[in-house]
C-alpha cells in the first residue's frame, strides 16, 4: 500500500507540473476516458474546461501539500491541499491571482498506472485578480 501512496503522490505532482507547462496531453493522460472534474464530464472535456482558465494565463505554479491517500484494492482517495499563484498575460499582465484549497481526487488502477475517475478542487480563500484566468 505504500508504494501504491507514493505512485498516487508521484501522479499529482505530474499532473501539476502538466498544469504550469500547458501540457494539455498529459493532462488529459492523468483521467481515465469517463472522469469528472473542473466541472465538466470526459477526459476532452476537462482539458477543454482547464484550457479556458490557463491558456492565456501568464506563467503559473501548483503547489501541493498535506497528502492524505486513502487505497482500497484498485481503488484510492487522495485529499490534497493546494495554493495555486497566476501571473497575467496580456491585458492581465501585471495583475496576479492566487488560490488555496483543496484537491478531492479519486483514482482507479489501470494497466498503464493510477489515473483519475474525478476530481473536485474546493477553494477556501483567494486573493487577487481571478480575471487573470482566461482562454488562450
Amino acid at each position: 500500500m505504500t508504494h501504491d501512496r507514493e505512485q498516487i503522490i508521484e501522479r499529482l505532482a505530474e499532473l501539476a507540473a502538466a498544469l504550469d507547462r500547458r501540457d494539455w496531453e498529459a493532462l488529459g493522460a492523468a483521467f481515465t476516458d469517463s472522469a469528472t472534474g473542473y466541472g465538466a464530464a470526459g477526459r476532452d472535456g476537462i482539458v477543454a474546461v482547464v484550457r479556458a482558465h490557463l491558456g492565456g494565463c501568464g506563467p503559473s505554479q501548483h503547489l501541493l501539500g498535506n497528502h492524505r491517500v486513502e487505497v482500497d484494492g484498485d481503488r484510492a482517495r487522495s485529499l490534497t491541499y493546494a495554493r495555486v499563484h497566476h501571473q497575467g498575460a496580456g491585458p492581465a499582465a501585471g495583475a496576479s491571482y492566487e488560490c488555496f484549497g483543496e484537491y478531492d481526487d479519486r483514482w482507479t488502477r489501470t494497466r498503464d498506472g493510477w489515473r483519475l475517475t474525478s476530481r473536485t478542487f474546493t477553494v477556501s480563500h483567494d486573493l487577487g485578480d481571478a480575471a487573470v484566468l482566461r482562454p488562450g
